[in-house]
Order: structure tokens, then C-alpha cells, then sequence
């Protein structure tokens, strides 16, 4: 038997662990290949590049744990950027299924940064209403949160100095994996409350956001895992979304190298057979 023959024969299991292992490698150890940065993402990260030191930013975690692998780091990597412009961090979830997931992770990048609750950031968890919530806001913040995650008044906290509602924030965005999410953000608050709003989404949902970002409705959109990987390049941090472009990169490099390989041994096949059949 040929080597053409042998390789296309091969056992699928060894297909499946080269692209396990294109897979896996990356993710362990991140090579950070190179990736174009969209002008959507940059307009995100240059707004929250313009905001003053102790300015008011306002992030809304709008999904779940399903939604988690190409949100989460979007979360992270906007959180790092905050704490390290030094802006004061108020967050929150309109998605009760959300609010353990949201609570961790932004306690997780405050102790990271080394940032103090209540002075630095909060956490105000979840309130029931939707839509409701956002217009609440907009009115009176501590009518809508009285008390924060912990249970602590909110007007209790100096982190929310001179915060009375939407109005008095510099820069909000909503990281939404459904609604309500960054349509209602918009609708409900900055259409109403003029506050400055950029947003993130899963890939599948960024289609349909882009008409509030062509048409300045929304200042900025993170797109999917590609979006988060662009704005952890922006920062100068490599973390999961970073990992997980080199990951699909890896196992899309393998797969067409994979599909070149057979189809030249293929077509050395039927040369060959072709060449035995004129000379038989």
C-alpha cells in the first residue's frame, strides 16, 4: 500500500486528536496572534480612554451563565480598563439568573486591581421589572436599589457620590445576551436620560445591533469572543478571549491543511491510476 493510500485511510481518531490538541494547546498557552482592531470595539475602549479619573461608569452584565464564553471576558477586560483609569465602578444585572455569576466576577477583578467595595466600586445586584428598573434609574438610582448585592444602603456608599440617577453617569455600557439588554438600555434610558451608552453582545446577536451603531445610537459595540479579544489587545492583557482566537485559529489552520493533504494524495491516486490504465 502507497503512502497516498495509507494517509487516506488513516484512523479518524488521530483526525481528532490533532484538533483536539490544536485546540487545547492555545488555550493553555497563549500565543496572542496578531488581530485587526475594529472601529467598533476602538470606539468603546477610546470613550472610556477620554473619561476623567473618578468619573462614573456604569456596567449593566445582562447575561447568564450560558452566554458566559464570549461574555465573560468581555466583562473582565472592560472592568481592568476601568479600575485602571481609575473610574468609579457601579454594576449591576437586569437578569436575576445572572446576579452569582455577575457578583464574582466583579468582585474577582476588584481584589485583582486591589480596589476597595464601597469606595472604588459596587455592586447592586438585581432588581425585578426589567425596563421598569432602567426608567427607575433614570428618576431616582436609590429608589430603584435602595440597598446594594449585600444589602447595604446604597446612599451609604461614597462610590456613589453625587449619583442621583442616569443622568449623572459619564459612560454606560450593557453587555446583553438577550433582552432586556442593549436595545432596552437604549429605548428606556439613554434616549430619555442622555447619558453616553456602548454595548457587547454574543456574535450571533451583533447583526442586529448594528443599526443603533451606524447611526450613533450607541457609541460602540464588542462583538462576540473576536470583540473581547480585540478590546483585551486594546488594554495590553492577554486572557480567555485572546486564548480562545488563537484556539479557532489553530484548528481552522488544521483543518485546511488537513483538507489540502487529502485532496493532493487523492489526486496522486487517480494520476497514478489513470497512468496505470494507459500503459495496461
Amino acid at each position: 500500500m502507497s503512502l497516498a493510500e495509507r494517509m487516506l485511510k488513516i484512523d479518524r481518531r488521530i483526525i481528532f486528536l490533532v484538533i483536539g490538541l490544536c485546540t487545547l494547546l492555545p488555550l493553555l498557552y497563549p500565543v496572542g496572534l496578531p488581530i485587526r482592531i475594529s472601529s467598533e470595539v476602538r470606539g468603546v475602549y477610546d470613550h472610556m480612554e477620554s473619561l476623567p479619573e473618578r468619573s462614573v461608569f456604569l456596567l449593566s452584565i445582562d447575561f447568564d451563565p450560558a452566554s458566559k464564553p464570549e461574555l465573560h471576558p468581555q466583562a473582565i477586560a472592560l472592568l481592568r480598563h476601568a479600575f485602571r483609569k481609575d473610574l468609579r465602578v457601579i454594576a449591576m444585572t437586569l437578569w436575576v439568573s445572572g446576579t452569582g455569576m455577575a457578583e464574582q466576577l466583579v468582585t474577582q477583578v476588584a481584589k485583582e486591581m486591589g480596589k476597595e467595595y464601597g469606595k472604588d466600586y459596587a455592586f447592586l445586584g438585581w432588581s425585578p421589572g426589567g425596563q421598569a428598573v432602567i426608567i427607575n434609574m433614570g428618576q431616582d438610582l436609590y429608589s430603584a436599589f435602595p440597598s446594594d448585592y449585600g444589602g447595604k444602603p446604597t446612599k451609604d456608599l461614597p462610590v456613589l457620590d453625587g449619583v442621583r440617577n442616569l443622568k449623572d453617569v459619564a459612560y454606560m455600557v450593557s453587555l446583553g445576551a438577550g433582552r432586556p439588554g442593549v436595545e432596552e438600555w437604549y429605548v428606556f434610558g439613554k434616549d430619555k436620560y442622555k447619558f453616553e451608552l456602548g454595548g457587547g453582545c454574543t456574535g450571533v446577536m451583533a447583526p442586529g445591533l448594528y443599526p443603533l451603531l451606524r447611526s450613533g445610537q450607541i457609541n460602540g459595540l464588542i462583538g462576540g469572543l473576536r470583540g473581547a479579544a480585540e478590546y483585551e489587545s486594546l488594554i495590553g492583557q492577554k486572557g480567555k478571549a485572546v486564548a480562545g482566537m488563537d484556539a479557532q485559529s489553530a484548528t481552522h489552520l488544521a483543518i485546511i491543511v488537513l483538507v489540502i493533504i487529502c485532496n493532493v494524495f487523492y489526486l496522486s491516486l487517480q494520476r497514478a491510476a489513470r497512468t496505470q490504465r494507459q500503459i495496461g
